[in-house]
């Protein structure tokens, strides 16, 4: 297989720089998209003049065709350095020489950056489907324990009384602010490059609106060269990525506290749990361990892509090639944790009684005394310290 490109060169690339430079490896799960953008392309290149009608009619087919290969798992890289360049070389043998017109007024570097976001544009709709399972999942388990008390802690510490509803809904919350992160980050990511060219456009007179229009995009970049070059909205999720793993970390770590006999709040159902190979005895909370740890990796994958794009002088570098192992990983350890975690909620037990007695400890109404103190006259800091001298007794 030959590359698209090559036609000034008298050597034959390094095998090694071949290998070095593949991405087809990772990029591979782009082929939906980019499938979807080239017949948008391909129907734009009729509506203009520059294909037929029938060489655009045999290109959309084509490119249908390849689609249903791929969805059955049919297709074999023979050596394609990216799935573009996998695509256009199925698309030439399916069609001939129609297919070879195809990239007129294209490029590879704003093809993949509407790759990306026909991508994102699903993957962020679905990784909110998730968080509404999971937000549903707190409401409906808070609201069977609307009068279940239980101690509210501040630096882990017996603080004051508050129902298990209450410490529940903290975390709907956060992921309520999570998932309107998301959502205004879709606009963002809502934006049409394709026109953009390599980076300067192209002497064809592509009508952008109306790709834009049959790929559902509301805008269409303003800049060429920021429109090949532009990831701010790969970071954009990854933040927001990053972020719903921190709020669920803080969640498993109280779901790994609770779940230990000293603490003895909840009882993990044994379907997320696991065992050890050595000691019989034990019902480990790997499900919230691992959402735990996972969050580093996202993080990790944050701070890669801004490292990333760091410096980067513009328009298109190679460098970009390295956004995408980042941005996928993101997706997929953040749909996978949010995947379990609800499940784990709906079937935990709840131990009301001992809930109830941790609430009931440590002095968890102490200031509701310094209250009372107040209200009858004492000034509160006269009523904070008989309160403290009170404990003390």
């Amino acid at each position: 297989m030959g590359t698209l490109w090559g036609g000034c060169f008298r050597k034959e690339t390094d095998p090694r720089v071949r290998e070095f430079q593949d991405s087809l490896s990772f990029d591979f799960r782009l082929w939906p998209y980019d499938i979807k953008a080239s017949q948008a392309h391909a129907q734009m290149l009729v509506k203009i003049g520059v294909l037929t009608p029938s060489e655009g009619e045999a290109i959309i087919k084509g490119l249908d065709k390849i689609s249903a290969e791929f969805a059955a798992g049919k297709v074999k890289p023979q050596g394609e350095e990216d799935i573009h360049s996998l695509v256009e070389t199925l698309l030439v043998r399916w069609v001939g020489e129609a297919g070879k017109k195809l990239h007129t007024g294209r490029s590879r570097n704003d093809q993949v950056a509407c790759d990306l976001r026909l991508y994102l544009r699903d993957e962020i709709d679905a990784v909110r489907d998730r968080l509404k399972e999971l937000r549903r999942t707190l409401v409906e388990v808070a609201a069977e324990h609307v009068q279940t008390l239980m101690p509210g802690f501040t630096h882990l510490q017996p603080a004051q009384p508050v129902t298990f509803a209450h410490h529940l809904l903290a975390y709907y919350e956060m992921f309520t602010r999570d998932d309107a992160r998301l959502a205004d980050c879709y606009r963002r990511v809502n934006v049409l490059p394709l026109g953009a060219g390599a980076l300067a456009g192209t002497t064809f007179p592509l009508d952008r609106a109306y790709v834009a229009e049959l790929l559902g995009f509301e805008a269409v970049a303003a800049n060429s060269m920021d429109a090949v070059s532009d990831r701010d909205f790969v970071v954009e999720f990854c933040a927001a990525a990053a972020l719903i793993m921190v709020h669920l970390s803080r969640l498993a770590e109280e779901i790994v506290l609770w779940s230990t006999p000293q603490f003895g709040f909840i009882e993990l159902d044994e379907a997320f749990t696991t065992g050890s190979s050595m000691m019989p005895q034990k019902r480990n909370p790997d499900v919230a361990e691992l959402c735990r740890g996972k969050t580093g990796r996202v993080v990790g994958n944050l701070t890669g892509i801004l490292v990333l794009l760091k410096g980067l002088p513009l328009t298109y570098n190679k460098d970009l090639q390295e956004d995408k192992p980042l941005l996928f990983d993101t997706v997929d350890t953040l749909k996978a944790c949010l995947a379990v975690f609800a499940p784990l909620l709906r079937t935990m037990k709840v131990n009301r009684e001992r809930l109830a007695a941790a609430a009931r400890a440590g002095f968890t109404t102490a200031t509701d005394l310094a209250e009372y103190l107040v209200r009858k006259g004492l000034p509160f800091r006269d009523a904070h310290a008989v309160v403290g001298r009170i404990i003390l007794y």
